[in-house]
């Protein structure tokens, strides 16, 4: 692949001060690179020198072989395009006439909009699905409409490489996943793009490459999973993070550990019904978070298996493709009734496995996750939906982001409810 974008050693001093320095990074043409980092860690700064909008103390951007510098405004808007974090706009012209100010690189002082350029608007509300909105005034669209108004004109622009800063920032997490989609295709198609994203686990998620900034430096650079690791976490941003896999993605997914829990002091033990690498994160989190834990049953060779002897973690197990026998359910409830609490992720259920939730009903104290409805991945018939809908009827049930805290309540009250039960004896 060819480099579309190079950054060779490049500084920038805003008001005395070095905001990025020695900054050097590249991208292929059709790739998504995510710039991340802490706030004031350069990046916004960096999307600047990029676009031209600042001149580097030291070093040159270039894109296509074009020194950025080198080049005249209409140049420059010819090479690249940008979506400002700020979607606000203060002129009253209809979304159609805002889009069509991205053909402003290619006309001339005193020319109109020729035919080509039309097309290019056309186009450019098309693949962003603004067409139905040509005619409202880009003032009375919503936030997440006015973004894509917004990259509709940089599309416009017809550019190879397309800038894109905190574009996920100010919108509901339904119009931050179809706005990275749409960027996602767009790379898909060939388009390069370099976007600052304040979240890691969708930039981990929708990102060929990451380049990851510290106090105006590169701290690391290259492919998600090789970035986001809980070593350069703490170096990036002081954090005490967990770095696992999403159980239905499959990306790299970070979750932060609260301060109080970052030396590892929590106490309690927590049973934990997973399988398939559903468990897998919130083993690591668990388990980092000072927690006793066990887990199952599993079959011999599941991945969370693995993961759970990694960790020197309490499992119980079957062999490989059995299903969960009397003997495992048995000691599951065992395992249960001596936890604080108990957590249910959102595994698929199946004949072979449907006796862990049959089992969890031991539990006086359970968590549940749930990213999708339990219908979705019920595959053991309407047993097992009456079976869950008893568990959700007395659990607390969470998305994947709540489970610490969510747990942690859980182990307290099932601690004090231990203690009380010991003093009516």
């Amino acid at each position: 692949m060819s480099k579309l974008l190079e950054i060779d050693d490049v500084a920038v001093s805003l008001g005395g001060v070095r905001v990025l320095d020695g900054v050097t990074a590249s991208a292929d043409a059709g790739r998504f690179v995510g710039l991340v980092g802490p706030n004031g860690a350069g990046k916004t700064t960096l999307l600047r020198a990029l676009n031209g909008a600042l001149t580097p103390d030291r070093g040159e951007v270039r894109v296509a072989g074009e020194t950025i510098t080198g080049l005249s405004a209409k140049a420059v808007g010819r090479h690249v395009a940008t979506v400002p974090q700020d979607t606000s706009l203060a002129f009253d012209f209809t979304v159609r006439q805002t889009v069509e100010m991205g053909r402003t690189p290619y006309l001339s002082r005193f020319g109109g909009m020729r035919g080509e350029d039309h097309d290019a608007v056309d186009r450019a509300m098309e693949r962003t699905d603004v067409t139905q909105f040509a005619d409202r005034s880009v003032t009375a669209v919503s936030g997440g409409e006015r973004q894509r108004v917004l990259l509709a004109r940089a599309l416009a622009q017809d550019t190879p490489l397309l800038l894109l800063d905190e574009p996920t920032a100010s919108l509901d997490i339904n119009h931050q996943v179809r706005t990275l989609e749409l960027v996602r295709d767009l790379v898909d198609d060939g388009k390069t793009v370099v976007a600052a994203i304040h979240d890691l686990n969708l930039a981990a998620h929708y990102c060929d490459d990451l380049l990851l900034l510290g106090d105006g430096s590169v701290l690391a650079a290259g492919d998600p999973a090789s970035v986001l690791t809980e070593e350069t976490l703490e170096r990036a941003f002081g954090a005490n993070a967990v770095v696992s896999k999403h159980p239905v993605t499959g990306s790299v997914y970070v979750t932060a550990l609260p301060e109080q829990r970052a030396t590892g002091d929590a106490e309690g033990r927590v049973h934990v019904v997973g399988g398939g690498g559903s468990a897998a994160r919130y083993l690591y989190l668990l388990s980092a978070a000072g927690y006793e834990v066990s887990v199952g049953a599993l079959n011999e060779g599941d991945s969370d298996t693995e993961t759970a002897r990694q960790l020197g973690l309490d499992v119980v197990t079957v062999d490989p493709f059995a299903p969960v026998d009397a003997a495992a359910r048995e000691t599951v409830i065992d395992h249960v009734e001596r936890a604080d609490a108990t957590l249910v992720v959102d595994v698929e259920v199946g004949e072979g496995n449907v006796a862990n939730l049959e089992a969890a009903r031991a539990a006086d104290e359970l968590v549940l996750v749930e990213t999708r409805p339990f219908a979705e991945r019920n595959y053991a018939g309407e047993s097992a939906a009456r079976i869950y809908d008893g568990l959700r009827s007395h659990a607390t049930t969470v998305a994947p982001d709540a489970v610490l805290g969510a747990v942690t309540d859980a182990v307290e009250r099932g601690r004090r409810s231990g203690v009380s039960a010991e003093t009516d004896d």
